[in-house]
């Protein structure tokens, strides 16, 4: 059983990961390639913010503040929605800066702002519906399971209690790679939201806002999560702390390095 302590500040980076809360992005990435886990969570190299990630941010940055007023009652328009855009994509880039090529900020820029004012045209969320929660962050104990605590952020929680995630992506989603990709994320959202309500979450809506020529909104449903999902999710877990307490890092080579920001650390052994 992982024991937390509330003064880690001290300990070395792969003591403190052991005792600090999970979240499913983590076990996620471990999974995946333990070594981008190393790089980013154990040396903790920074890298620049690209240009794609920055419109993903904003975009994201929006449709919380759009949910955000509809919590408050007082549901923003496009006009309003836009000053907030404006304002957060220059202080953005002024903490966390993006190297440009000529003429792509601008170009980038209007793509955020395309896909933010479709999703405002297709969205099903009625714009008078008020939210049960925005950008909730929840933890849960799992000490019971021989497990750390397990953390998360859910993007919103809808009137009905339907769990709704937020994502941009380059290119249409398929439905049946979207659901086996983002079920461990899912299931962890389920249970995080059991354990602080005391109810079942009605079911499961991934929002995908595509850049494509004419942005569109593709949204893929998910039902609630079952017995066989969060013992997948515990036995996952699990493998992702034995796996940090022997310091295993080795990686999977494959098509997926070809885009990852460590690639030339990975080829170059800065092990």
């Amino acid at each position: 059983m992982i024991q937390l302590n509330p003064d880690i500040t001290e300990l070395d980076p792969v003591e403190k990961i052991l005792r600090e809360p999970v979240s499913a992005s983590r076990v996620n990435l471990f999974h995946s390639c333990r070594l981008k886990f190393y790089f980013r969570y154990v040396l903790k190299l920074n890298k620049p913010t690209s240009p794609a990630l920055h419109v993903g941010k904003t975009v994201h940055a929006m449709l919380q503040e759009w949910s955000k007023q509809r919590w408050m009652g007082k549901p923003a328009d496009s006009a309003i929605l836009l000053s907030h855009f404006n304002e957060h994509w220059q202080l953005s880039l002024r903490d966390d800066p993006v190297s440009f090529e000529a003429g792509e900020e601008e170009t980038e820029r209007n793509k955020a702002w395309a896909l933010v004012e479709m999703y405002l045209r297709e969205t099903p969320i009625p714009v008078d519906e008020k939210p049960m929660g925005v950008e909730v962050s929840v933890e849960t104990d799992l000490s019971e399971h021989g497990l750390p605590s397990l953390r998360g952020v859910i993007d919103l929680v809808r009137s009905n209690g339907e769990i709704v995630d937020f994502k941009t992506s380059a290119t249409t989603p398929n439905e049946d790679q979207v659901l086996h990709r983002n079920e461990l994320q899912l299931t962890a959202y389920g249970l995080l939201y059991r354990e602080s309500t005391g109810e079942r979450e009605k079911g499961f809506e991934l929002h995908h806002l595509v850049k494509t020529k004419t942005p569109k909104l593709v949204i893929t449903r998910h039902a609630p999560i079952n017995e066989k999902q969060k013992d997948n999710l515990f036995r996952s877990i699990e493998s992702f702390v034995a796996g940090v307490q022997r310091e295993d890092w080795v990686r999977p080579p494959g098509l997926q390095c070809s885009s990852c920001e460590f690639f030339h650390e990975c080829r170059g052994g800065a092990l």
